[in-house]
């Protein structure tokens, strides 16, 4: 549970979508999608189901606005949650795959790297998106939520309901057997 005095950085932005204000929710698309769908990209391992869950996400934000109540919970430590859970109910549905496509490589862009720069980052980034899919779901969930979406151990703690010593000893365990699986792997 949220403290009833910290201030939610998504409160304003929250009325205002439950007033049905349209450029509301052009910003909080704006400002949640790209983060939103990295995780569930992550998570999923394949770009088509995590716009699928993204877009369901937003579609509980819509309904659920109206009715947000301050100091329940941060809005992003909710958000999160919810796409957490959509990525889970796919998985456990069978119908995410947990073979890495080559659209589940990191979105960002080196600064002007050479061919064989390229290719060798491709791979690399290849190698450890299907070393993070076999890892089992509560490390993969722990590893994206502090690296890839850079939460704080608090935040991390919050969102997967546990306290911060076994989210340090989950990292941990998730880290060396991230390391295994990069072992098992090399060219």
């Amino acid at each position: 549970m949220a403290d009833p005095d910290s201030h939610d950085p998504d409160e304003d932005l929250l009325q205002r979508l439950g007033r049905n204000e349209p450029q509301a929710a052009r910003e909080l698309v704006a400002r949640k999608l790209p983060r939103l769908l990295a995780l569930a990209q992550r998570l999923l391992g394949r770009r088509g189901e995590a716009e699928e869950v993204t877009q369901e996400a937003f579609v509980r934000i819509w309904k659920q606005a109206p009715k947000w109540r301050r100091g329940e919970a941060h809005f992003d430590t909710w958000l999160h949650r919810v796409v957490l859970n959509l990525c889970y109910d796919r998985l456990r549905g069978g119908a995410a795959r947990h073979e890495q496509a080559v659209d589940a490589l990191p979105d960002h862009a080196d600064a002007a790297p050479t061919p064989e720069q390229h290719c060798g980052h491709a791979q690399r980034d290849q190698r450890v998106a299907s070393a993070l899919a076999r890892l089992p779901a509560r490390q993969r969930e722990a590893i994206v939520l502090q690296y890839y979406q850079e939460l704080s151990h608090a935040d991390i703690s919050e969102l997967m309901c546990i306290s911060i010593d076994a989210l340090e000893s989950l990292l941990a365990r998730a880290r060396r057997n991230l390391r295994a699986e990069l072992m098992e792997t090399r060219p």
